[in-house]
């Protein structure tokens, strides 16, 4: 059973727009990541009050706090993100869900030209962060979402595989994203086979490589890139997966911060999901 989610922020910054388009959609869910430019970690409580009297006026939950938790530089102070964290704990109370999406850490100064196989020399302090957040987000009843994020160290397969492994928590789940491996030279197909055991939550789009390289900043419908979404989706349904699917299409650009598709082309996203799902035989909840 896929029960359909949107970053609503890429249809609009307006909270009553993104509201106006979900409904046309019929979509019942939001990963909230930010309404009027701002994050959602930034909103004060009345802030998050006034958004979540809309939501339910609409009859939309949220399926997850998409925050940026974990899109900070390995090496930047650890105290001062779990601060941050703890505001995406009350955020889960404020509105109603128990998952929030994460990260696995930027390379020490967030430099932009360091090598991947590096990596190694900081992964315990990945580790180390990781399961801190994880043990912190279980005692609160909260799971969450690692997403294979360009230039974290959870960017990779292999790396997303090991990360699971070790902290070995049920609190900390794998949120698959096949574009963003297409994004990164990974083969989605096997970027799946590898951490599907680990996966309780889908984002749409899709990507086709090499795209950014030729000035191609921005995503594509599902089905039309190199994200081989329907296979995912196809074994997905045959494993019984119950849990979101959220449409995050990045059809105008993309970035560190999220995406614009617009209230124009998000229904085009929407559809295009729901053929493949139908074609895959899943359900939608």
């Amino acid at each position: 059973m896929f029960i359909l989610s949107a970053f609503a922020d890429e249809i609009s910054p307006d909270p009553r727009e993104q509201i106006a388009v979900l409904q046309k959609c019929r979509i019942r869910f939001i990963e909230f990541r930010s309404v009027y430019n701002t994050n959602c970690l930034a909103l004060n409580d009345a802030q998050v009050r006034e958004f979540k009297k809309m939501l339910d006026d609409a009859g939309i939950g949220v399926s997850a706090i998409g925050s940026p938790i974990g899109k900070v530089p390995i090496d930047a102070s650890f105290e001062e993100h779990l601060r941050r964290f703890e505001r995406a704990l009350e955020l889960c109370s404020l509105l109603g869900t128990r998952n929030i999406r994460i990260f696995s850490f930027y390379p020490p100064g967030n430099d932009p030209q360091f090598d991947p196989t590096h990596w190694p020399q900081h992964r315990q302090e990945v580790v180390h962060r990781l399961t801190v957040i994880t043990q912190r987000a279980a005692q609160a009843g909260v799971t969450l979402f690692h997403e294979n994020e360009h230039r974290i160290y959870g960017d990779s397969p292999q790396r997303v595989v090991d990360l699971l492994r070790t902290v070995n928590h049920s609190a900390l789940r794998a949120a698959y994203d096949a574009a963003n491996y297409a994004y990164c030279g990974y083969d989605p197909v096997e970027a799946w086979e590898m951490t599907k055991e680990y996966t309780a939550h889908f984002h749409i789009k899709d990507w086709k490589k090499g795209g950014h390289a030729a000035g191609h900043a921005y995503g594509l419908l599902a089905g039309y890139g190199d994200g081989n979404i329907a296979h995912s989706i196809r074994d997905a349904v045959q494993r019984n997966y119950h849990g979101f699917a959220v449409l995050e299409p990045h059809l105008r650009g993309g970035g560190p911060t999220g995406g614009v598709t617009g209230p124009d082309l998000f229904p085009c996203a929407v559809e295009a999901f729901r053929s493949i799902l139908r074609d895959c035989g899943g359900q939608e909840g």
